[in-house]
């Protein structure tokens, strides 16, 4: 039977290029060498959803050439598992033959091979396309620290531009092979504030910017401001037109992310620092989910385990008070996420450096054993997971397990979730909200 609520935590398969050498986090992280260990530490927690995805780097070697070797065992034994895998297909970088995001060809190919992937896997329901399109665009094409590695807005229109659409492609090529298919974004939640009046307008551009990936995704018009901003930087109108005229939000949850980091102070040059946690998750979220209206889903968090040992727990229990909050409040919050699995290694300093330090974020250090956070989620996982069906906001996403899965799709009429964020039903989208299923 399928979980009301997603309790979910990830693989971490960063992998851009830095100066040259590609950082890949999976393999920084030992899954090549321990993948079967760590599907039975995500057993062990209770969790059967995973944000998961083959290495696009190893993966699609070329238009039309594919290596499925690795991809086919791992899925395979999530499957066996009847584990859910958030399909994961682009996390920061693309193969070396593609180039990088300033590349005009690159939304075409991801989709062919998005389009290979979802032939291969017909029973995969859930998919992140392109993680974190708005990081992406800022750290590779603004900041200059990955693949392009430039800095300037004419490039970060490009990259933004171009990864979007390969998102919204992707979208569309897997619904041609899979009508029922649930689009998870996982997009960071940022939030700009003004130091001083003279920061006011900084910080209101800022604010106005960190919605533009999921804008577009969205087919949302775009404000006067950032509608000039971006022709003034290279976007055209049949680009922009693309997005007006290829909307499928009825088919996404908002998948949001939080960290510590994601709230800045803005000076009134225009520069920024961390703020630390000011609005906190529930603030900011009431802002996204109030933009577009359909049903949230926390897609990333973690903090340093700390010298004290405790500190990541009482993260954990922060976001975790901030997902009830909203959503005793009405936002339909459909799952909660701390990421990774493991340990990360150098994210630190972003992956620009590789000093090989592993950085203790994990429900497992690399030793795959476990932190005090993994024994706490566990915990709240087996506390809550009974209790939120009872809940008449907690509303049940219409997901088929693995082994009940045998990729046949529903009708393609089908629409999963209506203008208020609210689910229709499978079988019947024209149902009143009345008779769905909830937990």
């Amino acid at each position: 039977m399928t979980p009301a609520f997603m309790f979910t935590t990830g693989i971490e398969c960063s992998a851009p290029r830095v100066d040259g050498r590609r950082v890949d986090e999976m393999e920084k992280c030992g899954h090549y060498d321990h993948w079967q260990e760590d599907f039975d530490l995500v057993d062990e927690l209770q969790i059967k959803f995973l944000r998961y995805g083959p290495p696009l780097h190893k993966t699609f070697l070329g238009s039309e050439k594919f290596d499925w070797s690795f991809a086919d065992e791992t899925f395979a034994d999530l499957k066996r598992r009847d584990i859910v895998p958030i399909a994961d297909l682009c996390h920061f970088g693309v193969p070396d033959w593609i180039g990088d995001f300033q590349n005009p060809d690159f939304p075409t190919l991801f989709g062919e091979y998005v389009a290979e992937f979802a032939k291969r896997f017909p029973w995969v329901q859930l998919y992140t396309p392109v993680n974190e399109m708005y990081i992406c665009a800022v750290f590779s094409a603004r900041y200059g620290w990955w693949n392009e590695q430039l800095i300037g807005d004419k490039t970060f229109v490009t990259a933004l531009k171009h990864i979007v659409k390969a998102n919204v492609i992707a979208m569309e090529k897997i619904l041609e092979l899979r009508p029922d298919a649930i689009f998870i974004q996982s997009e960071s939640s940022e939030y700009y504030h003004a130091e001083n009046p003279t920061a006011i307008k900084p910080a209101e551009i800022m604010n106005a910017e960190r919605f533009l990936s999921l804008d577009l995704n969205y087919g949302r018009r775009i404000e006067s401001e950032m509608y000039e901003f971006l022709f003034d930087n290279g976007m055209t109108k049949d680009e922009y037109h693309f997005f007006l005229e290829n909307n499928f939000k009825h088919h996404c949850i908002l998948g949001n992310d939080y960290y510590v980091t994601n709230e800045h102070r803005v000076h009134g040059d225009g520069s920024t620092e961390p703020a630390g946690e000011v609005f906190g998750y529930a603030e900011i979220t009431w802002q996204y989910y109030d933009r577009y209206r359909i049903p949230v889903m926390h897609t990333e968090t973690n903090f340093y385990q700390g010298e004290q040992g405790d500190e990541a727990i009482y993260w954990l229990w922060k976001e975790w008070a901030n997902v009830l909050r909203v959503r005793n409040d009405g936002i339909p919050v459909v799952g909660f996420t701390w990421y990774s699995l493991t340990d990360q290694v150098d994210w630190d300093t972003a992956l620009r450096e590789d000093n090989g330090r592993a950085n203790p974020l994990g429900l497992y250090d690399l030793d795959r054993k476990i932190r005090p956070v993994g024994e706490a989620y566990k915990k709240l996982i087996t506390d809550w997971q009974d209790v939120l069906p009872t809940q008449s906001v907690c509303l049940r996403v219409p997901i088929m397990m693995p082994q009940e899965n045998d990729g046949e799709p529903i009708p393609p009429d089908h629409k999963h979730f209506d203008g208020d964020g609210l689910p229709t039903s499978p079988a019947n989208p024209e149902e009143s909200q009345s008779s769905v299923v909830r937990g």
